[in-house]
């Protein structure tokens, strides 16, 4: 692993976010870099490297209350999103996704009669495991917490019956155009929805969510007409298996709590944090 790849970049960040949470909010730049057993400089490149603000500022993104205040600064509410369209950076990586859905009964079948290609990749939260079928990626899961073995059978076991075929080749092309969504050449990446209606409803409701924003359980369930299903909302938003490009990360709670993450709750701070870190650093549009 080189200080070049992102996965380097990951294991930075989760360093750093066990020791700003053990230290409080008063450590200092030179303090950090040095718990970490790094140069101020190198890990000022770091930072830079992978999101393009300084590492102070980076910071500010990875405390815990950072949650609380996108919620008071960069609340969105899906119904004025759905009507306006949002515009800047926040929509850009919006633009390189098209979607369809799964009919009920193919997924009533498990999978059965569908040929899922996998593969690892790395990626801006550590090695990511990513599925495909002929219509796009179906699946997208971080290793960092749990482990590759685990993360591999968590989406190997939401369609038992399909064919699974080891081919990173075949999916580099949508991966790329995925993760560098901010880079130009790349077609759009497709996605292929697999699930039931009502998770159906509620992950193209994420989809609405831009960058560097966040909404509430309670919002998405008003926006697809069960404002009392909060809790199946979360349990559909948790159930997402296209992690980073289905946003489940910007579902919080209407507290500010970050609530659950299906990959791990370092893995949603540091998505949060890179989104928000990038949108400083971004030009509008």
């Amino acid at each position: 692993m080189t200080d070049q790849s992102p996965a380097y970049h990951y294991a930075v960040i989760g360093r750093a976010l066990k020791i700003i949470d053990a230290a409080g909010p008063g450590l200092s730049l030179d303090e950090l870099a040095a718990k970490m057993g790094m140069s101020t400089a190198h890990f000022q490149r770091t930072f830079s490297q992978w999101v393009g603000v300084s590492p102070k500022r980076y910071q500010q993104y990875l405390t815990l209350d950072h949650a609380r205040r996108l919620l008071a600064e960069k609340h969105t509410l899906l119904d004025v999103a759905a009507e306006t369209g949002l515009s800047g950076t926040g929509r850009l990586h919006d633009l390189f996704l098209t979607w369809e859905a799964m009919t009920p009964g193919d997924v009533a079948r498990g999978g059965e009669g569908l040929t899922i290609l996998w593969g690892w990749f790395d990626s801006p939260f550590g090695p990511a495991i990513v599925m495909g079928t002929d219509k796009g990626i179906c699946g997208m899961g971080f290793a960092a917490e749990m482990g590759e073995a685990a993360a591999f059978e968590d989406l190997f076991h939401r369609w038992p019956r399909a064919d699974f075929v080891e081919d990173p080749t075949a999916l580099r092309p949508w991966v790329l155009a995925a993760l560098r969504a901010d880079e130009h050449g790349n077609a759009p990446a497709p996605l292929h929805l697999i699930g039931a209606p009502f998770q159906i409803k509620v992950w193209e409701a994420l989809l609405k969510i831009p960058s560097g924003h966040v909404t509430t359980y309670g919002d998405i369930a008003g926006f697809i007409g069960t404002p009392k299903a909060v809790r199946a909302v979360g349990t559909a938003v948790g159930r997402n298996p296209i992690s980073l490009l289905i946003p489940c990360h910007r579902a919080i709670r209407k507290s500010g709590g970050l609530g659950g993450y299906h990959w791990g709750l370092p893995v949603k701070r540091a998505m949060l944090a890179w989104e928000s870190a990038r949108e400083e650093a971004l030009p509008e549009t």
